[in-house]
């Protein structure tokens, strides 16, 4: 059974890594027209890997679970990965960074999924928001029972 603490640190981690998720949507936006980067070429899109992790503070805690089904989990970000598509050639042989051929490397970003991926992390995150809003709101009226 969850107690308070253990649904505001499983809602507070959906927040996190809703709010990681966000930023890098953000960047991908920011960068798509960015045909040169310090790694050399086109900027890459950029993706969050989520991982579901148990939600224990402590080894005793995590050999007090009797059934898997009990263990809660939370999510954190394991990882950011380069996408690896190619990049979009485009036909401007007056850019800077043409190549002999006149194409310049593009980020190969798509601007729909980008918006729809930022519009799913908002849900999401407000989701865990309100979530956590009813764990205090639950833990308060418990309290005006004691009363």
């Amino acid at each position: 059974m969850a107690d308070f603490m253990s649904g505001l640190r499983l809602s507070s981690s959906g927040m996190t890594a809703q709010r990681m998720r966000m930023n890098t949507i953000s960047s991908n936006i920011a960068n798509v027209n960015t045909t040169r980067t310090p790694e050399g070429g086109p900027y890459r899109r950029k993706d969050i890997v989520f991982e579901a992790m148990p939600d224990a503070k402590n080894f005793g805690e995590i050999l007090g679970v009797n059934s898997p089904e009990e263990q809660l989990q939370r999510v954190q970000v394991t990882d950011v990965q380069s996408d690896l598509k190619p990049p979009l050639l485009k036909y401007e042989p007056d850019h800077p960074d043409a190549n002999q051929d006149g194409y310049v490397a593009y980020p190969n970003i798509n601007m729909m999924e980008e918006m729809t991926n930022m519009i799913q992390a908002t849900r999401a995150y407000e989701a865990n928001v309100s979530a956590l809003q009813s764990a205090k709101d639950m833990a308060l009226s418990s309290l005006e029972i004691g009363r």
